[in-house]
């Protein structure tokens, strides 16, 4: 019987970098998997059902709704995402340790739900560099910057509420400071696999062993 997985919820500011974080890592470990999101709005080219997204009508997203499948859900861009607690389930079931990608809020309903889940908060080196980081993304509007920063203020002040912090650096003054993040979210991963609770059947196994004459 596979060992129950390990859930880690990763969220942030919007420009924090915490999408990029999760890419490089899941780049190079296979061993971690990522939570795919319910959706309604429609699949992109080359998006496949249940990889990318699992993709549902309105109909069926507010039946989810009212059934209480979801850890979270929130209205992005006018379409609906959420998080199915079957999907997650499965994952961890399985024995394999997931991540989930989500903003502040969402974070705080998965923990309410699921207390023994590890939260990561993803943070800004610092208000200039964020402002920075919304400005060069080309697709923000003046008011729409003033309102994001407004929200980080109000954010970050949930991070005291998180289990860990990693600190994504100016990559103008820090280069591979995406790399540092990643192997940071990894560490934290395997710090939790290391966990003596993760290690009561071999430890009780080697005693029993080193006890026999």
């Amino acid at each position: 019987m596979a060992k129950r997985g390990r859930l880690f919820v990763v969220s942030g500011p919007a420009g924090a970098g915490k999408s990029e974080i999760v890419r490089a890592l899941l780049k190079a470990h296979n061993d971690v998997g990522l939570s795919v999101s319910c959706t309604t709005r429609a699949p992109r080219p080359g998006e496949v059902n249940g990889v990318s997204y699992h993709f549902v009508t309105e109909e069926r997203f507010q039946e989810l709704i009212d059934e209480g499948a979801f850890y979270e859900w929130a209205f992005v861009h006018q379409n609906r995402y959420g998080t199915l607690k079957s999907a997650v389930e499965k994952e961890l079931a399985e024995g394999r340790d997931l991540l989930l990608e989500i903003d502040v809020q969402g974070c705080m309903q998965v923990l309410e739900q699921n207390p023994e889940a590890t939260s990561v908060f993803v943070c800004p080196p610092s208000r200039d560099n964020l402002e920075k980081r919304l400005r060069d993304r080309g697709t923000e509007t003046e008011e729409s910057i003033r309102v994001r920063l407004n929200n980080v203020a109000r954010e970050v002040e949930t991070a005291y509420r998180y289990d860990y912090v990693i600190i994504h650096y100016d990559w103008s003054e820090v280069p591979n400071a995406l790399q540092i993040a990643a192997d940071e979210l990894y560490a934290i991963i395997t710090s939790k696999r290391l966990e003596k609770n993760n290690r009561i059947d071999f430890l009780n196994e080697l005693s029993e062993g080193l006890k026999k004459n």
